[in-house]
């Protein structure tokens, strides 16, 4: 039981082994127990979904139930929605906050709780530790847990099935041109990735008039040995069909359609870094001001084309949690993180990769057909960046110690070039006085080193990744 933590964006675990129906009614209880501490019943509106894995409809369900038990109002989805429309409909109705049940983009053993705010983005890391504590304190006090059925909780009204794609896609239709993406008869290639972006980004763009190609689209709750991460290397099926296919355009979202990866023409990965260049830039075309906000791990290429423009950037430790925060308080034109979560200004504050690849369809229709052209121009205007990642597994360790060991001696150059600055905000990272940089920072959810770099051309990078393993493996030798 005491296994349970809650990540950067709620709580993972493998099926049946720590994700199990009894560890759910706990979490779910201590949900309740914590919102119900501020709040009456009566006041609180929950909305729960789920995603397409193995059980997550059954998951979703017994949320619903305990928290109806505990007198909570219930919106339950119908079926599985992507995590961004469970998001919109938690603003859309006022609820308090809502759980999706969804393991993201791990790999088909795991499953997983996020917990959402009233805001429709991810739990403050407060509130994640709140629901942590109250869940020690009633497993130590052996505090039973409500339960009621489903159809008890229907039958009273506490429970009520809804489909949330409606709503979410007319909202989306506002902030993306559907009928300038149809008139320029782009084939698109949408990969869902077995997914919960099934029926989203393809629905609306085939009710749009758009010719598209549909891929891994049928339901598959072990993604067909697929990991839905919309990476290049879990892309060849898409990469194989926008070579053989003659698509301009390939979009994939992840196992609850809240991250984005993309193909330009003949199967070229286009990553996240790349994609939230294209969208700022296209955004400014369209007149549009506001801050930049991103994570420590995300590309430089924002800063240069911000500073061109006299926008503000503003960098976070991992996690969108963090952007969601910015998005709230700040004037925030775009925000998000390496790892593909991203959204816009006049959306809510949560990584959404239907949104994403609709607004990526939208600038190649209207600027041109090709993605990899386009991005060739702006790199041309701002310089030229590549950049790639290692991960390594690791025993567990503390985080504060090796950033504390890392800082103790810090190079004056790497490969050559000059350190001109120490960014400790999460992990520690050498910023190079050509804009190139260097991250080494342990993964927030799993026992992973991730050593990160971008420079000006890839065999740079390389030479960066080298580097930051060999700081990486001293540090630990010192902690050991």
């Amino acid at each position: 039981m005491t296994r349970i933590r809650f990540g950067t964006d709620g709580w993972r675990a493998v099926i049946s082994e720590d994700f199990t129906f009894e560890n759910v009614e706990l979490v779910s209880q201590a949900i309740a127990d914590v919102f119900l501490a501020e709040n009456q019943a009566s006041d609180l509106l929950f909305v729960v979904g789920y995603d397409t894995r193995f059980l997550s409809d059954r998951y979703a369900q017994t949320v619903a139930s305990v928290l109806a038990a505990n007198g909570i109002r219930v919106l339950l989805t119908e079926r599985f929605a992507a995590t961004p429309a469970v998001s919109y409909a938690i603003v859309q109705h006022g609820a308090a906050g809502g759980v999706m049940i969804t393991a993201s983009h791990n790999p088909p053993r795991y499953n997983g709780l996020k917990l959402k705010a009233w805001y429709g983005g991810s739990a403050s890391p407060q509130r994640s530790r709140q629901v942590e504590q109250v869940l020690r304190e009633n497993i130590r006090s052996g505090r039973e847990v409500k339960r009621l059925s489903l159809e008890v909780g229907v039958r009273k009204g506490l429970i009520t099935r809804f489909d949330p794609y409606p709503d979410y896609a007319q909202h989306l239709a506002r902030l993306v041109d559907l009928e300038a993406i149809a008139r320029s008869q782009l084939t698109i290639v949408i990969d869902a990735m077995y997914g919960a972006g099934i029926g989203y980004t393809d629905r609306m763009l085939r009710e749009a008039g758009v010719d598209l190609i549909s891929l891994h689209h049928d339901m598959n709750p072990g993604f067909g040995g697929l990991h839905p991460e919309p990476i290049e290397r879990h892309l060849t099926a898409l990469r194989e069909k926008m070579r053989t296919s003659g698509a301009m355009l390939g979009l994939a979202t992840d196992g609850d359609a809240d991250r984005i990866g993309a193909m330009g023409p003949e199967g070229h990965f286009v990553d996240p870094h790349c994609i939230m260049t294209l969208v700022l830039d296209y955004l400014l075309t369209q007149g549009k001001r506001g801050k930049v906000a991103k994570t420590v791990s995300t590309t430089q290429m924002l800063n240069v084309l911000a500073a061109q423009h006299g926008l503000e950037v503003i960098e976070t430790p991992v996690g969108f949690n963090y952007i969601s925060e910015l998005m709230l308080t700040d004037d925030v034109l775009i925000g998000g993180e390496e790892s593909g979560g991203i959204s816009v200004k006049g959306h809510i504050p949560e990584g959404d990769g239907v949104l994403m690849g609709l607004l990526l369809a939208e600038l190649v229709a209207k600027q041109g057909g090709d993605i990899q052209v386009l991005l060739q121009r702006i790199m041309d205007r701002i310089g030229h960046f590549a950049y790639a990642r290692h991960d390594y597994a690791i025993q567990p360790f503390s985080k504060a110690e090796l950033v504390q060991a890392l800082s103790a001696t810090v190079p004056d150059t790497l490969n050559g070039t000059p350190v001109a600055e120490l960014n400790t905000r999460d992990g520690v990272k050498y910023v190079m006085e050509d804009g190139s940089w260097l991250l080494i920072r342990p993964s927030g959810t799993e026992p992973v080193l991730r050593v990160y770099a971008e420079a000006p051309h890839m065999e740079k990078v390389q030479q960066l990744l080298a580097i930051g393993a060999e700081l990486a493996k001293l540090a630990q030798q010192t902690l050991a």
